[in-house]
């Protein structure tokens, strides 16, 4: 063992030469030379650094530039407005669901898939919903069927008797409320209407609501049927006057002669553009905080009548607020069997009706007519044109529901909410009377199809679509939805919103 007490003091300074000293001692003249004048950026290091760059830059790719891309370029998979009934769930599986069930009904004839716009014949839709009604036995009861309800109550709104002479009467009704819905586009459906084409009585009709509004629900309708609205002015308000004032003046003038003139005497839009900030709404809201005007607007596919011993079929569109309706601004296929009805709604709807002259009934020819209606929601390029006997009959611009300055009110919008469709065989004295004398009972109103279509680049089915929701309202008020005997807001002890032309937000 070696004595270090012995090396001395001279083996601790940093001078004192040692056999080693070589191997760890920097010689920059000699280094320079071995190393034959190279620098840091040698290809090893190169090598390593560029390693580097190519694992931070798949790292980020993986984690952060691909969820990005992944979002954005991917296409949502689409339930098809049946909540994955008929459509593709998330995983991407096509559900296998026992019978005829998907929103287009295996039935439908292949060259029934698409069909030709009425309005513009060089564009090609495509079918999005169809249903033939030709399974036997099938129920419509609640939670039978996953398009269609039919409801159990009295229709108290039409004024349908429920007893007369002791007999008992029933009517009948399906909707697809809340179960299928459509925005934009053309539906038609194949009909022998009821009874005969020279005793009056029934009421035939189907039509289409938006879906906030429940037919024969009055406190789901009330404030919201037939409004198509969406500015914030005098025609939100009831009766569309300025409170404590008969302003402006054409708002009392013209209109319903039972009700001294008044063009309205509706309690006002429930859910409007001038609906205060934190009020109850179902949205959506502008980027400046206000709200979109909601409702329940009309659009009538038909509703039959007899008027004089001749059957006719009236089709319209009913958008309160009530205004001057510009039939400068419409058009008519055949004036020799089309004619613009007298009537122009009551003090709760206005709207312009056309009748047309229709023999196809149940005890008459028996025969099948195809009607129907095809629109563009909006106000700019909006339409809606009837079709009867699988043609078209007349034709409302947007232009034609503008802005009316006498009245003091905006334009009326195309409806743009969600539209459900209902069929329905009334039985009412407020349609034209009842020919008791005459009248054949039961009659039955025989639909052989409903068909809907729209543009490829267009599609719009679903009652809750997020440019229009309905869905979180209706669940936060639905006994307003369920229960026909509240027959107004106020009943269902719920107060409007605050509108901030008369209140203070």
């Amino acid at each position: 063992m070696t004595d270090v007490h012995k090396w001395g003091s001279a083996a601790l300074t940093v001078n004192t030469p040692e056999p080693d000293d070589d191997l760890h001692n920097p010689d920059p003249r000699r280094d320079l030379k071995n190393d034959r004048g190279g620098h840091i950026f040698t290809a090893r290091g190169i090598a390593n650094l560029g390693c580097l760059f190519i694992l931070a830059a798949v790292l980020i790719f993986i984690f952060f530039v691909l969820p990005i891309l992944t979002h954005l370029l991917t296409k949502k998979q689409s339930t098809q407005g049946g909540f994955n009934l008929g459509g593709i769930n998330a995983t991407g599986q096509i559900p296998s669901i026992p019978g005829n069930w998907g929103l287009i009904d295996v039935d439908t004839p292949k060259d029934a898939y698409t069909k030709a716009s009425y309005m513009n014949p060089g564009d090609t839709w495509e079918l999005v919903f169809s249903d033939e009604f030709n399974t036997e036995g099938r129920s419509f009861y609640p939670g039978d069927d996953p398009y269609w309800e039919a409801p159990n109550l009295h229709y108290w709104g039409t004024v349908d008797p429920a007893t007369n002479h002791n007999l008992t009467y029933k009517s009948g009704m399906v909707s697809s409320l809340n179960k299928f819905c459509f925005t934009g586009g053309l539906i038609e459906t194949s009909v022998v209407l009821p009874g005969s084409n020279n005793v009056h009585g029934l009421w035939p009709a189907i039509w289409t609501m938006g879906n906030l509004g429940r037919a024969g629900f009055g406190a789901s309708l009330d404030g919201l049927w037939p409004y198509s609205y969406d500015s914030c002015d005098v025609g939100t308000l009831p009766n569309q006057t300025f409170p404590g004032t008969q302003t402006p003046l054409a708002a009392t003038e013209n209109g319903d002669p039972d009700h001294g003139g008044v063009l309205s005497y509706l309690p006002g839009q429930r859910l409007s553009a001038c609906t205060c900030p934190g009020e109850s709404h179902p949205g959506p809201v502008r980027s400046n905080g206000s709200y979109v005007g909601r409702a329940a607007p009309e659009i009538d596919i038909f509703e039959a009548t007899v008027d004089n011993g001749v059957g006719k079929v009236s089709q319209s569109a009913q958008l309160h607020i009530s205004g001057q309706i510009r039939r400068t601004i419409s058009r008519f296929t055949d004036p020799t069997i089309t004619v613009l009805n007298d009537y122009h709604g009551g003090e709760k709807r206005r709207a312009d009706f056309l009748l047309q002259i229709q023999d196809c009934y149940e005890l008459d020819t028996g025969c099948y007519s195809v009607y129907g209606f095809e629109y563009v929601p909006g106000f700019d390029n909006g339409y809606i044109t009837w079709i009867s006997d699988s043609k078209p009959v007349w034709t409302v611009m947007a232009a034609g529901v503008g802005p009316d300055p006498l009245t003091e009110i905006g334009a009326r919008p195309i409806p743009q909410e969600p539209m459900y469709i209902i069929a329905n065989l009334g039985f009412s004295t407020n349609f034209g009377g009842i020919d008791f004398e005459n009248i054949q009972l039961p009659a039955t109103m025989l639909v052989d199809y409903v068909r809907i279509y729209q543009p490829a680049n267009a599609k719009n089915i679903g009652c809750d679509p997020v440019e229009f929701p309905t869905a979180a309202y209706i669940n936060t008020y639905m006994e307003a939805y369920t229960n026909f005997n509240l027959t107004t807001w106020a009943q269902f002890n719920q107060t409007n919103p605050k509108n901030r032309l008369v209140d203070n937000c």
